[in-house]
């Protein structure tokens, strides 16, 4: 408190008034005039310090739930989020190599390819959580059905029957209209599924390319080509012997793929397919037409199990026609008969009957056993071993020269003549084995051909008491068509045979021509031997004792033999019908073609060869000659003794 008595202490007064600065609307000096109140109003800027904080905040926060995420994908969730990455993937497709055309030998397609396509899906995608449909699978099947010709339940199953699947192959070999119209049917579904956000249930039907096999003649020469299964594999004839040089090399494209389908702007590898190569075969495409339709006619008329010819050139050893009836069309092996889709001139062994003499009577000339002058006087019966032999017919005493033997195709001539060929009937037997082998007899025919038989020939040490009479006339051993062809072949080339032979060669994806390996050569008989030979065979078709008159071709000169021999049924294993069969080349005087023909099981009309065989062994020929433009003979044959008189 303050002194009262202090003298600075001021005495009572009237109150002090405040200064103007305290007073209420006081103006200080030097201040702005008041604004007056509805006028503008000054803007004073807020400090930015509190926004930069709260933007800062912000991001920290965005960065956060970046890491957070990152940890979770990486770390927490890592499997779960790897098994979905799965469907963005890298995928393998393999390419297809174009397979090689065959050809015949003037170049003229036999065989050949032309675009087509798998069609697959992925079973995976169609599944209910995936599709967010239930039964996506089964839309799917509806609408492929009627476009791959298949039920809807197989389509269903294939599209069900592995969910976690990512391929499956719903159709093989689908041409390109056929894709074309999934192709459309996909994208009217994808256009939809985007305005409406629901599915396309055909997302992840994708196709590959794959080649499809066609055979422009249908079923000509089908038993030669064989065809290509499903997988694209030789599965028969030519297609499989040389499946691995006509498929060629195939290639692969890896792409990648999202949600079934692939990604455009991805990068793709692609490792180019190596095409196959082409094969020419000897085959020419006219004559084996005429082989084909011939022997087709005549098994339909003969109502026989089946039949086949077979032509080569003589020279070359080439086979110009090998046709099998009946037959089947590889261009629609849903419908081919099993038991007609091999190629039976090769595949069925049988016992060849009399057609086999010509080897028998090259034996006995070679070895200088007898000379087709030499006399044989033929009894009606013959008892050998455990039995008595005859010929086709009852005769009386038959005074046959041995040419006349072989004209008039007698058994007992045959057995006979053969018994010359060594000093005791075991070694004449080791004689004629020797040269049933040289001629090819029980080995295979050179050609490599799937399912091949090389025929039966037992050793001479196993031949039964029988069969040492009986092999002489071509029953006890057994051969197929084209080891028939190549015995008339062999003489027809002097006796030198030939390998048989079916590829001429083949072409390279470089345009190359390989040309095959020469066949191997190996004398049989000489060639004196031989054409003694040929003229002995014009005698069974010229002479009028002769079983082959109906072989005949005006112009030409014709050798040849017939055979009719029993006939032995695989199903049982016990003779059963006949095997008829016809043989021979011309012109005799200058060998180009050798005809066989075989036919199994006749069972109506004729069963002799020179009846139901000679007339299809003419027609080839006679085609045969005339494509080949092969000049009719110039001279008439010598016309050797059938006969003898006795005591001359």
């Amino acid at each position: 408190m303050s002194d009262p008595k202090d003298p600075r202490r001021r005495a009572p007064g009237p109150p002090r008034q405040r200064p103007a600065a305290a007073r209420p609307n006081a103006k200080r000096p030097g201040s702005r005039p008041t604004r007056p109140r509805g006028g503008p109003q000054s803007i004073r800027l807020g400090s930015p310090r509190p926004r930069l904080r709260l933007v800062g905040l912000a991001m920290a926060l965005v960065l956060l739930a970046f890491v957070v995420r990152l940890l979770q994908v990486q770390a927490v969730d890592a499997s779960a989020y790897a098994a979905k990455a799965n469907v963005n993937r890298y995928i393998p497709v393999t390419l297809t190599a174009e397979r090689g055309t065959i050809t015949d030998r003037a170049g003229v397609d036999l065989a050949t390819t032309i675009d087509a396509y798998d069609v697959t899906a992925a079973p995976d995608l169609l599944t209910p959580d995936r599709a967010e449909i239930p039964d996506a699978a089964r839309q799917a099947a509806t609408l492929l059905a009627p476009i791959l010709g298949q039920p809807e339940k197989d389509l269903e199953h294939k599209l069900t029957a592995n969910p976690k699947s990512k391929y499956a192959v719903l159709a093989r070999q689908q041409s390109p209209q056929v894709w074309n119209q999934i192709k459309d049917l996909k994208a009217a579904l994808a256009d939809k599924a985007v305005k409406t956000k629901g599915t396309n249930v055909l997302a992840g039907v994708n196709r590959e390319p794959h080649s499809k096999r066609v055979y422009p003649g249908g079923d000509l020469a089908a038993g030669i080509l064989g065809f290509v299964n499903t997988e694209g594999k030789g599965g028969g004839g030519v297609e499989a012997k040389l499946d691995k040089q006509l498929a060629g090399k195939n290639g692969k494209l890896v792409y990648a793929q999202s949600g079934g389908r692939q990604v455009p702007t991805a990068d793709v590898k692609e490792q180019p397919a190596v095409p196959g190569s082409d094969v020419e075969l000897t085959i020419d495409r006219d004559i084996q037409w005429a082989a084909q339709s011939a022997i087709s006619k005549q098994v339909k008329k003969s109502k026989a199990d089946r039949g086949y010819v077979i032509v080569q050139d003589t020279r070359t050893g080439e086979i110009l026609a090998m046709a099998n009836a009946p037959g089947y069309n590889p261009n629609d092996l849903a419908h081919a008969s099993a038991s007609a889709m091999g190629n039976a001139a090769v595949e069925d062994a049988y016992e060849p009957g009399s057609v086999s003499k010509l080897m028998t009577m090259s034996a006995v000339l070679n070895e200088g056993a007898a000379t087709p002058g030499t006399k044989v006087e033929v009894p009606n019966r013959l008892p050998r071993a455990d039995r008595s032999f005859a010929d086709d017919i009852d005769h009386e005493t038959w005074h046959l020269t041995l040419n006349g033997v072989l004209a008039k195709s007698s058994n007992i001539g045959t057995i006979l003549a053969s018994e010359q060929l060594g000093k005791n009937q075991k070694q004449a037997n080791e004689v004629l084995y020797s040269y049933l082998h040289k001629f090819g007899i029980g080995q295979p025919t050179g050609l490599g051909f799937p399912g091949e038989t090389p025929g039966i020939l037992a050793k001479p040490k196993d031949w039964s008491a029988s069969q040492q009479y009986t092999i002489p006339f071509g029953q006890g051993l057994s051969l197929n068509a084209v080891q028939g062809a190549s015995v008339y072949s062999t003489i027809a080339n002097g006796g030198e045979r030939i390998t048989p032979t079916l590829v001429r060669g083949t072409k390279g994806p470089d345009g190359r021509f390989e040309p095959a390996p020469a066949p191997e050569k190996n004398r049989v008989v000489s060639e004196k031997a031989a054409k003694t030979l040929a003229t002995m065979l014009e005698s069974v078709v010229d002479d009028q004792g002769g079983t082959g008159g109906k072989a005949k071709i005006p112009g030409y000169r014709v050798a040849g033999k017939t055979g009719t021999s029993n006939r032995v049924d695989p199903k049982t294993g016990r003779y059963h019908g006949y095997t008829a069969s016809f043989a021979g080349f011309a012109p005799a005087d200058q060998p180009r073609v050798t005809v066989y023909c075989a036919i199994q099981n006749p069972t109506k009309g004729s069963y002799f060869g020179g009846q139901i065989c000679g007339p299809v062994y003419q027609q080839v020929m006679r085609f045969a000659l005339k494509t080949m433009q092969v000049p009719p003979s110039g001279k008439q044959p010598p016309g050797l003794p059938v006969t003898y008189e006795p005591g001359q």
